[in-house]
């Protein structure tokens, strides 16, 4: 394990929406520096910032033009390295987002491979051998474009059509223009991947997460990613040679490939096979007060996956990211506090969004901005106080890059600093909790106790210590026949579990830690 991911939790910025500094209704790297006491005084100790390089923003910085240069509407480089020496300051440490699969179509390497004649980045991209020879029925392509150059042939995209795809390799071959993973055209590609990251990580950047990290190499699905898991293996070793602290979060959904790949941390997603929307975003969560959710299913996979990572790397359970509904938009504010003591006390390192921290909105019936389409809600800008455009930006309101929930009722990081009974505090009195008792940390035992139904039970271990982690979303008082012993509550909310004659009462809408004798 790297040694600054110990006891690490992670603050998600999506740095458009965060904090304007200059007045162009868009936030900036100045505006994440002049936040990072409040991030520090919360007490995460890591952040993870989504896409910041140039780019056209077709899909919101997730279409790179240009790997090597910070996209000038949040500064400069020279601005970016700042923010990783501000970070390090604080003695926090700070992830980038990168782009590994694809760039933007006005990617100056996207431009040299759409003329006809040969050159350095002919191959950069995956194209067919002829405009009439479509590409189908290939895992992790998801379109092509056609005729949009002289180059005869067409170009694999790998989501929007206004990424084309880079050039891993083939784990099998079938037709004449798929290279292999060892040719010479997927290997300049991943030498250059290595070099953007070695960049930036001399630049002062502690790690990365990586977009779409098991679709690199194509048709490796069918044989269970081997390929692109040998792929990554080799780009960590390589980088580690010279950054051996450098940590890396995947969004792959399935540990126990991503942690075999050399990944340090991989998170449960909205897609996939991980059942991690039963928690929160389905119709009947697990955390809302009806009390008709289950979590049989998450839980079975979450052990099968826990247990084949053999401690390689962490799962990590997120609040919610750019690409999710937000927690706000599912449960109430005790709701939410409540997945604070879940997300708080299970193994992994936790990710918390901005704004899920104060119970933010998911922001409805606006236009897409920046390709988010539905997305666009859970985009929206950062609420810091009651002033104009909640202390965002000193824009006119309506040139700020994404709406501000129009709720006049919204909820404000300054409100909630002074209200003692708001989500903001329980967060951080519950991230100091973990802070301060191993057996909930990243590395302790995890030992299900009952997850079918309600209350939700668990013991998190750590040498001589154990703490029983008791938790009932449901609107009922929960009974659940137990015989632990214990020494004291560490934590309550709602009302505190209470073990007598062989029984754990649970208040409803509570959680509790139990630290064990």
């Amino acid at each position: 394990m790297k040694s600054w991911l110990k006891n690490a939790i992670f603050y998600e910025i999506y740095p458009q929406s965060f904090c304007d500094t200059n007045g162009d209704g868009i936030g900036d790297f100045r505006g994440i520096m002049e936040k990072l006491d409040y991030i520090k005084d919360m007490g995460f100790t890591a952040i993870w910032m989504n896409p910041c390089f140039a780019s056209p923003f077709t899909d919101a910085g997730y279409d790179v033009e240009d790997f090597y240069k910070a996209a000038p509407r949040y500064g400069t480089n020279e601005d970016l390295k700042r923010l990783f020496h501000e970070v390090h300051k604080r003695g926090m440490h700070l992830i980038l987002d990168l782009v590994a699969g694809h760039t933007a179509m006005s990617c100056k390497w996207f431009q040299e491979s759409m003329k006809p004649e040969r050159n350095e980045y002919s191959d950069r991209y995956i194209w067919t051998n002829s405009v009439w020879n479509p590409i189908d029925g290939i895992s992790s392509i998801t379109g092509e474009l056609r005729g949009i150059s002289q180059r005869d042939g067409c170009c694999a995209v790998n989501f929007f059509t206004t990424q084309p795809a880079l050039n891993y390799g083939f784990a099998n071959p079938t037709r004449s223009w798929q290279h292999a993973v060892d040719s010479e055209a997927a290997l300049s590609t991943r030498r250059e991947l290595i070099n953007i990251i070695k960049f930036w990580l001399g630049m002062g950047c502690d790690g990365f997460r990586v977009d779409m990290a098991q679709s690199l190499i194509k048709n490796d699905e069918e044989q269970g990613h081997k390929e692109t898991i040998r792929l990554w293996q080799g780009i960590f070793r390589e980088v580690a040679e010279e950054y051996p602290e450098a940590a890396f979060v995947s969004e792959w959904g399935e540990p126990n490939k991503s942690l075999l790949a050399g990944f340090d941390m991989d998170f449960l997603l909205h897609f996939g096979p991980s059942r991690y929307n039963d928690l929160f975003r389905v119709d009947e969560p697990y955390f809302s007060p009806e009390g008709k959710g289950d979590l049989a299913e998450f839980f079975r996979r979450y052990m099968a996956n826990l247990d084949l990572t053999e401690g390689k790397g962490f799962i990590c359970l997120p609040s919610g990211n750019h690409d999710m509904s937000r927690l706000g938009h599912h449960l109430t504010p005790h709701q939410i506090k409540l997945a604070f003591a879940f997300i708080m006390s299970m193994p992994g390192i936790p990710f918390i969004y901005y704004g899920d921290e104060i119970g933010m909105k998911h922001v409805q019936n606006i236009p897409s901005v920046e390709g988010g389409y539905n997305r666009t809600g859970a985009r929206s800008p950062m609420q810091w106080d009651t002033t104009t455009n909640c202390g965002f930006s000193a824009a006119p309101s309506d040139q700020l890059y994404i709406p501000l929930d129009p709720d006049p009722a919204r909820p404000t990081v300054a409100q909630q600093q002074k209200d003692f009974d708001s989500v903001l505090h329980a967060l951080k009195e519950l991230m100091a909790v973990r802070k301060a008792t191993p057996a909930l940390q990243e590395s302790a035992a995890f030992e299900p106790v009952h997850t079918e139904g309600y209350p939700l039970v668990y013991r998190r271990s750590d040498g001589d210590s154990a703490v029983l982690v008791v938790i009932n979303p449901a609107d009922r008082e929960e009974p659940f026949s137990c015989d632990a012993a214990v020494q004291s509550v560490l934590y309550s909310l709602g009302g505190t579990a209470r073990v007598e004659n062989g029984v754990l009462t649970v208040p409803p809408q509570s959680a509790t830690y139990l630290a064990l004798a």
